[in-house]
């Protein structure tokens, strides 16, 4: 009968640690599908911006998204004035794709206290943009960043991460309502 106890003991430990990482295996998904929503709302976001900035300059609506195809076609995809699949699907999928990158930790950071206002979240995401800025112009070599130098004034660059955040903000609260955290496995305080 002892060894029963004993054994049951042994179980008990596993079962918790066991219960533990499922618990933070569903965390993880969480997040990971919270910043799918967010970053692809940030993305179109963004892009739309990214549009509208480069008519108020004079220069055509995709060119931003154009060069952002830099990185496969050289420097040269920013003087790409139309839409085409090699410059345009290319930059808007790259562009989408560093969205979704750049909402997983802001999602992550969200997840560690998740009742924020909506001005609390777009403060955090203006921090997060102006992190992705930091990085993606100070970090990244070059042939790797958004390529909107190429296009974009300094300033226009300025409004594109500035809606990058706003995206980052609205793909929050849209996320928060899509997939609220009393369905997701994060404390609700």
């Amino acid at each position: 009968m002892q060894q029963k106890t004993s054994e049951g003991s042994k179980r008990r430990p596993q079962l918790e640690i066991m219960g533990h990482r499922k618990a933070e295996m569903n965390k993880l998904s969480d997040i990971m599908a919270s910043a799918a929503i967010t970053g692809t709302v940030a993305g179109v976001v963004s892009t739309a911006a990214l549009a509208t900035l480069a008519n108020a300059e004079g220069k055509s609506a995709p060119q931003p998204t154009n060069s952002t195809s830099h990185w496969l076609h050289g420097d040269d995809a920013a003087r790409e004035e139309g839409i085409d699949l090699a410059h345009s699907a290319v930059g808007f999928a790259t562009h989408q794709a560093s969205a979704v990158f750049w909402a997983l930790p802001f999602q992550a950071w969200l997840a560690s206290r998740p009742q924020r206002s909506n001005i609390e979240l777009l403060r955090d995401a203006a921090v997060m943009s102006a992190i992705a800025a930091a990085f993606d112009y100070g970090v990244t070599p070059k042939r790797l960043t958004p390529g909107w130098e190429l296009t974009l004034s300094k300033k226009s660059m300025v409004a594109a991460f500035a809606s990058l955040a706003l995206g980052l903000a609205t793909g929050a609260i849209v996320t928060r309502h899509v997939y609220p955290p009393s369905q997701r496995n994060i404390p609700v305080r």
